[in-house]
């Protein structure tokens, strides 16, 4: 399926969540947060599937000063 990831074009798998989306595309399960569509979305509900389209926002914590 084509979503937007950080506002690019990506293929992934059909009926990905978040978890499975992470791990495709090489992220660590710790220190990001997501947003789907502009939305948060807490660590605890990873497990949705991400729809056909969906604009994905992938950030990653970054320690400086």
């Amino acid at each position: 399926m084509n979503i937007q990831i950080n506002g690019d074009a990506r293929e992934v798998t059909d009926g990905a969540n978040i978890w499975q989306l992470l791990e495709q595309l090489g992220f660590p399960e710790s220190g990001i947060a997501v947003a789907i569509n502009h939305t948060v979305v807490p660590k605890s509900d990873w497990d949705t599937v991400v729809s056909v389209g969906a604009n994905v926002e992938i950030v990653t914590a970054v320690q400086g000063g």
